[in-house]
């Protein structure tokens, strides 16, 4: 608990196997999540809303090429980038999502001129593109998003998905970032951004856009970032159930996530984890796959980042 601001952040559940990780690659992945969260810490020190930490702690995360969203987002089977994103604030339950967005550098802020500069919550297309376009947001060419070991990855997946051999690496299926806060005022704030899955059909949108599925923050209970297997995230409306569990039957973020990600979403298939903080400013991390990429800090503490047990 702390009286002080807290942030954690992930970089998505699915996570090379250990057996594959080298030590370089992992210090690189440490690398860019301790970036991504001195990018929100240094808002929160600053006196900043949790609102503007995650912002700048997702957009970090977008920017880094290691992870599944903005410049790292994974291929659909056509060889095109579809990403999503969402945000919200637990002070008010204001919140924006996009979903099947190309071209934009960093789709949290999008999610954020949805959620600020229109009436609505949830956003696609060219519409949501406009909002973009008028807010000013920064937009690159189909180079910026190209990196070779997502390439890579795609023609693997569609020749084994050819073949009938496509694996059980949760790498495909799994990736996202995202970021919970409390600030100094006690307010709490989330968000989360994806690239989907590695050669999913055009047009599929996972649990991060969708509130209450992967996304979800109030001040009475908790705020959640979620990363897995979307479908089974949206069927259990994953985040949500968390806030359900400690709002009505009062019970605490360690024991209500623990249960939504070891019973509720491990007994029916929902491979993945989820960051979470409370309104004391407790967080919790868990999963129930073999990692997941991710880091914390608090007020006058170090900030720590693992991907493994």
């Amino acid at each position: 608990m702390t009286k002080g601001f807290a942030l954690a952040i992930h970089g998505g559940a699915g996570v090379v196997p250990r057996t594959q990780m080298t030590a370089e690659r992992e210090a690189a992945c440490r690398a860019a999540l301790s970036r991504a969260l001195r990018a929100g810490e240094t808002v929160l020190a600053a006196g900043g809303a949790a609102l503007d930490g995650v912002t700048a702690a997702v957009s970090a995360l977008e920017d880094e090429p290691l992870f599944n969203a903005g410049r790292g987002a994974v291929f659909t089977r056509d060889g095109r980038h579809e990403m999503d994103a969402a945000i919200m604030d637990g002070k008010s339950r204001r919140a924006g999502a996009v979903a099947g967005i190309a071209g934009l550098r960093n789709p949290v802020q999008l999610a954020r001129a949805v959620m600020e500069q229109t009436d609505h919550v949830m956003m696609i297309g060219e519409g949501a593109l406009t909002v973009a376009r008028d807010a000013g947001l920064a937009f690159e060419e189909d180079a910026y998003f190209f990196t070779q070991e997502r390439w890579d990855s795609l023609q693997d997946t569609l020749r084994m998905q050819a073949e009938g051999t496509l694996d059980d690496d949760l790498s495909r299926r799994h990736g996202t970032v995202g970021a919970v806060a409390r600030d100094r005022q006690g307010n709490l704030a989330t968000a989360t951004s994806t690239g989907g899955m590695t050669a999913k059909r055009a047009g599929r949108v996972g649990d991060s856009p969708i509130i209450g599925a992967g996304t979800f923050a109030d001040n009475a209970t908790c705020a959640v970032s979620a990363t897995g297997d979307g479908e089974a995230f949206i069927r259990r409306v994953a985040a949500h159930e968390i806030d359900a569990r400690m709002r009505h039957i009062g019970q605490s973020l360690a024991d209500a996530a623990k249960h939504v990600v070891q019973v509720d979403l491990a007994t029916h298939e929902g491979s993945g984890g989820l960051i979470a903080i409370d309104s004391e400013g407790n967080i919790v991390m868990p999963f129930n796959c073999e990692g997941m990429y991710r880091g914390s800090v608090r007020e006058g503490e170090p900030g720590q980042t693992a991907v493994y047990e």
